[in-house]
């Protein structure tokens, strides 16, 4: 395991021990990876949807759609 260091202002770190002393995480580590799991994970997803996007744009792009009646 990999140890990281940061700095937070001070608002946000009295909002992270808190989270841990109201029970809703069991340390500050937990707070951090959590946050971490989920903003890497949600990242995740919008690349993909905007590499979907950008691919559905070059194939339109490059064999535009024919309409065609009566289909």
């Amino acid at each position: 395991m990999k140890t990281l260091q940061i700095d937070v202002p001070d608002q946000l770190a009295l909002e992270v021990e808190a989270a841990v002393s109201q029970g809703a995480f069991g340390d500050v580590g937990e707070v951090v990876r959590t946050a971490l799991r989920e903003f890497i994970s949600g990242r995740r997803f919008e690349l993909q949807e905007q590499q979907q996007l950008e691919d559905i744009a070059w194939a339109l792009r490059e064999k535009p759609m024919k309409l065609v009646p009566g289909v």
